[in-house]
């Protein structure tokens, strides 16, 4: 059975950490984030799975090329407003090469009510492009699965840096409670 057969049924969430485990995923570094709530419960449950919070998204950038380093694969969960934060770290993986998996759930997107997230949110996948990002874009739960196994593929078996912005109408409307 694939791992794509191993899914159908679930919700785009838990088919996260399903496919990050099928690519030998050892290290998943995130700062918490509603939308990848999922695959953090889950890899923080995994005994093979070293889950680890970050202060700040560029951490992950450095630790998941020690990781590689030292022969293990590893992915980074963050929103779209972590991307400003890795801009000038992402030149290490320009610079050595290391697969870098990058998962990023979009703020400053559709239906957004938090203003200070729009600018960053609309420049996300221009300013990833800039640093030498290849991006896909997943608005539609079907589409999760095949865009993060071509993504690990790609990250994993070509030493690239990928990331899938995983859209706000995955996660639906955010609403500010008072």
């Amino acid at each position: 059975m694939t791992v794509m057969q191993a899914v159908q049924g679930q919700s785009w969430q838990d088919e996260v950490l399903p496919i990050l485990r099928s690519f030998d995923v050892r290290h998943v570094v995130y700062v918490p984030d509603a939308g990848h709530a999922a695959a953090i419960r889950g890899a923080e449950a995994d005994n093979e799975i070293t889950a680890l919070a970050l202060t700040t998204e560029e951490e992950g950038i450095g630790y998941l090329a020690g990781a590689w380093l030292g022969g293990e694969r590893g992915a980074l969960l963050m929103q779209s407003s972590g991307v400003g934060n890795c801009l000038n770290t992402l030149a290490l993986q320009s610079m050595t090469k290391f697969p870098l998996l990058m998962l990023v759930t979009m703020r400053g997107d559709w239906a957004e009510f938090n203003p200070w997230q729009n600018p960053m949110g609309q420049a996300t996948e221009a300013a990833l492009h800039l640093m030498g990002v290849r991006t896909w874009r997943a608005d539609h739960p079907e589409e999760v699965t095949p865009l993060i196994h071509g993504a690990a593929t790609m990250a994993f078996n070509g030493d690239e840096s990928c990331a899938v912005l995983l859209g706000q109408r995955l996660i639906g409307e955010k609403k500010w409670v008072k």
